[in-house]
């Protein structure tokens, strides 16, 4: 936006009391207040009130589901009015505090206490930045080379630039301050040792692991990879990403769709996307959906893959077709066919970190493999430990790592402090 889209859009604004926009967004900014700011000409008191409660501002105002958090609110839809753009005013205001690197925030005194986060993503710098203002010092340790992690690794490029996901944690640590060790990955039962002598507290952001294997006959064909590991490698390397003629997306989640719409986007001539469901039963957003179609991606659903067929490298899929009964999935007898393709990418979750934390004494994991932590303080059955975003809650959006991060903060304060 610019300042007369962003004056004539905050304008429209009913600044609600009680607003729904507010509920819905997981970090609870004050959304009717940073309007009213953008409107009033005080952008940079509108930046402050979006980074008071959520570190990651620009990103979120880039990357989240606006459709159905905040904007998906707004009173507006009830009287099939356009809802207020608040996403693109939030990174509005965001970026204007960066452009012109405006100072937000000031460390707190120094209590003492030495805090190491482990994973430099929403969840890991959000818990640094709330710590650093309650006099924490903090060291983060990252596996990659760069910071940001899901908004630079695992978004699709469409959404978010690399520059702006970096520019947002430049901006964070030279008013915070913390200290990040980039290609420094925590893994081993040593390194867990080593940490829990040298520091007080030990926050866990360390996110989700490889796309998961389906387990079907031709996985290790070349040109069939993980949808993360797609999004990864097009983040990093961009144009120079090939993708083959006839893409097939397996799965239906919002990461299939991100993979869809990019493989389009960077050139394939035809791309299905694939769903052993139907498609009311994805659970992609309608809207992701809506904008993978836009762009040329076709679904097909009710299939579910058999075996990637290929000899060397992929040139089809074997599906057969299924149906849904008392919402299982039944294969169809005699429904076998193979669709031909030279690209798969599997969209089908991603593994939990189980083999890294199981080196942590005390951890405990629930049936899925996500760590168990108290819903309120964040806290794990190892005191020393604390836990959020995708390791803590097995996979959501940007937003609710941010959110839970800060809470997990708050919840480390009161247990070292009081």
């Amino acid at each position: 936006m610019n300042d007369t889209q962003a004056y004539y859009e905050s304008s429209r604004c009913l600044f609600c009391y009680d607003a729904p926009c507010v509920n819905a967004c997981p970090t609870g900014i004050d959304i009717p207040l940073f309007i009213r700011q953008i409107n009033s000409g005080n952008t940079i008191g509108a930046a402050r009130t979006i980074y008071n409660s959520n570190y990651f501002g620009n990103a979120c105002g880039k990357v989240c589901p606006t459709d159905v958090l905040c904007e998906g609110a707004c009173v507006y839809n009830l009287q099939e009015v356009k809802p207020i753009e608040i996403g693109r005013l939030q990174s509005y205001a965001a970026s204007k505090a960066m452009d012109e690197n405006v100072t937000l925030f000031e460390t707190g005194k120094s209590n003492g206490k030495f805090a190491v986060v482990i994973g430099a993503g929403p969840a890991g710098i959000s818990c640094a930045c709330e710590l650093r203002l309650n006099g924490f010092e903090v060291d983060i340790y990252e596996a990659k080379e760069k910071p940001s992690g899901l908004t630079l690794y695992g978004v699709a490029p469409y959404k978010i630039t690399n520059d702006d996901a970096l520019k947002e944690i430049v901006y964070l640590q030279d008013q915070f301050e913390f200290i990040i060790n980039f290609n420094s990955p925590v893994t081993e039962k040593k390194d867990f040792e080593e940490l829990e002598k040298k520091y007080d507290v030990i926050f866990l952001g360390i996110g989700l692991g490889e796309t998961s294997q389906l387990r079907i006959r031709g996985e290790e064909l070349e040109n069939c990879l993980g949808a993360a590991e797609f999004i990864a490698e097009l983040r990093i390397e961009k144009h120079n990403v090939k993708v083959g003629k006839k893409v097939i997306v397996l799965g239906g989640g919002n990461t299939a769709m991100d993979a869809a719409s990019e493989s389009s986007r960077m050139g394939a001539e035809k791309v299905i996307l694939a769903y052993r469901r139907s498609a009311t039963e994805m659970g992609a957003y309608g809207f992701e959906f809506d904008l993978a179609k836009g762009v040329g991606v076709e679904g097909m659903f009710n299939v579910s893959p058999m075996e990637i067929i290929g000899n060397g490298k992929v040139s089809g899929v074997k599906f057969i077709r299924t149906k849904t009964v008392n919402g299982k999935v039944e294969n169809i007898e005699g429904s076998e066919f193979i669709e031909e393709c030279d690209m798969v990418i599997k969209a089908t979750g991603q593994m939990k970190q189980r083999d890294i934390l199981s080196n942590i004494p005390g951890l405990k994991l629930d049936e899925k493999g996500r760590v168990i932590a108290n819903p309120e303080t964040f806290q794990t059955d190892n005191p020393k430990y604390f836990a959020a975003g995708d390791v803590y809650n097995g996979g959501v959006e940007v937003v609710n790592a941010v959110a839970e991060a800060k809470k997990a903060a708050k919840g480390i304060v009161d247990w070292l402090i009081g």
